[in-house]
């Protein structure tokens, strides 16, 4: 199959996917590594527009394929400079009952950066944890700035939303949870926990939520230079989750 005009009505479906509202089923995937990882993951494809030039690359897609041209390209990817291919993906869901086996998980309150909350996801795969939630009103998981900055890691890590603390009390419930506040009474390098463990982290703008640092059984900080107010989030978290789950 080929498509070659802007104006295609699938070209403009596929545009659609660039905004949140439209994207409750379905999200876009840019590139041959995110496309490659996602496919690699188990992933389910609708379709794949491919350059015509590059079509050898992407065979293993085999008839999810549309072949395009660069004008196309362009128009419904959300990067300055168009990727080879650009793919549409259907959501990848999870049974919540993961988290009854879970040991090590991350918990992001309100986290509006979607760069940050890829960096994120990446990390905690890299340092075993086991599941990530997304609570309260956070950036959309398939925001495509996220799903770039994940590198193929979103698909190595179940993701669960949750809006109401009932949820959290009911879940996690036996786990230590610790608060990462500046303000907190344990320092990271004197710092140790037992599993299971739900660390939880605020967004930059504002940290925790009390309802979160009362729903807490600890709290921890990273010491730093006097002089230095705070550090990016995701950052903070890698630091963290490197000092308490690697060894684990």
């Amino acid at each position: 199959m080929e498509i070659t005009s802007v104006n295609n009505n699938l070209v403009k479906e596929t545009v659609r996917l660039q905004q949140k509202k439209y994207r409750t089923e379905k999200f876009l995937l840019e590139g041959f590594k995110a496309i490659e990882g996602a496919y690699n993951s188990g992933i389910k494809f609708d379709y794949v527009f491919v350059s015509d030039k590059k079509a050898d690359e992407y065979k293993f897609l085999g008839d999810k394929v549309i072949l395009t041209t660069e004008p196309v390209l362009k128009k419904i990817s959300t990067t300055d400079t168009a990727p080879d291919a650009v793919g549409v993906a259907f959501k990848k869901e999870y049974d919540s009952k993961i988290l009854e086996s879970a040991k090590k998980v991350v918990l992001l309150e309100g986290i509006k950066d979607a760069g940050n909350l890829g960096t994120i996801l990446r990390t905690s795969a890299a340092f075993g944890v086991d599941a990530v939630i997304l609570y309260g009103d956070s950036v959309d998981l398939y925001n495509p700035k996220c799903i770039r900055a994940a590198v193929g890691n979103l698909w190595k890590i179940p993701v669960f939303e949750m809006k109401n603390i009932e949820n959290l009390e009911t879940i996690f419930c036996s786990f230590n949870r610790i608060a990462t506040l500046p303000r907190a009474k344990n320092y990271l390098k004197n710092f140790n926990t037992k599993l299971p463990c739900l660390i939880m982290f605020g967004s930059e703008a504002e940290g925790l939520s009390i309802e979160l640092q009362n729903f807490a059984t600890d709290s921890v900080k990273i010491e730093m230079a006097d002089n230095v107010e705070s550090l990016n989030l995701s950052v903070s978290c890698a630091v963290i989750l490197y000092e308490l789950f690697v060894n684990c």
